[in-house]
């Protein structure tokens, strides 16, 4: 019975991942084709043109993307994507699920060099305890001159959800650097350490 256990338990572990993969980008794909309700009836391609366009929901919905993309770049837009952001802020279920995500979107998705740059091991909340963190800035300015030694700026994730955490100032000294990608790192977060990188993958990127 237990070598039966051990097998049913190793088949789970190749399925499940792979079904809950499918459900989610099931459920993306099914979420971008209702944009292409949007559009009134009368406009769609199939009774401007008279035939059906597979996956035309998809494709509208990339091009929603790289317009909004276009209007938010610019001057204007950044005004009203703030002047939106600002009215969300204001109401208190929105805001308390919007604004972290948003933080967050924005640290990761920054085109600074410095952003989640590096993974590092540090010890919090006290010696002997270690945490992982993500170095944020070594450029702190004021921060630097008051302290006297050189200092990195890491975040500090909070599990299941990343998109809380600390900020914590730490000398360099103090400071240990992995060779896991950001990407495994968040991976071994929310899955309260239950994913852990294979060592002979982070050799294989070497």
């Amino acid at each position: 019975m237990k070598k039966l256990r051990t097998i049913i338990v190793a088949g789970l572990l190749v399925w499940i991942p792979i079904g809950l993969t499918i459900f989610v980008i099931k459920l993306l794909i099914d979420l971008l084709a209702q944009i292409y309700l949007l559009i009134p009836p009368a406009l769609r391609p199939e009774n401007l043109l008279g035939i059906e366009i597979p996956g035309i929901g998809i494709i509208i919905a990339i091009i929603m993307v790289l317009l909004t993309g276009l209007i938010a770049a610019n001057y204007f837009g950044n005004r009203i994507i703030k002047a939106w952001d600002a009215f969300l802020d204001r109401i208190p279920l929105i805001r308390s699920i919007y604004s972290p995500l948003k933080k967050f979107s924005e640290l990761v998705l920054s085109d600074q060099t410095q952003n989640f740059s590096k993974v590092l091991l540090i010890e919090y909340p006290r010696k002997g305890v270690y945490s992982l963190c993500f170095q944020t800035s070594k450029e702190l300015g004021e921060v630097q001159d008051h302290s006297g030694e050189e200092l990195v700026c890491v975040y500090i994730p909070t599990t299941p959800n990343p998109t809380s955490g600390y900020i914590v100032l730490v000398p360099q000294n103090e400071v240990k650097e992995l060779e896991m990608s950001v990407e495994d790192a968040l991976k071994m977060i929310i899955s309260l350490g239950v994913v852990v990188p294979n060592p002979s993958a982070l050799l294989d990127k070497e």
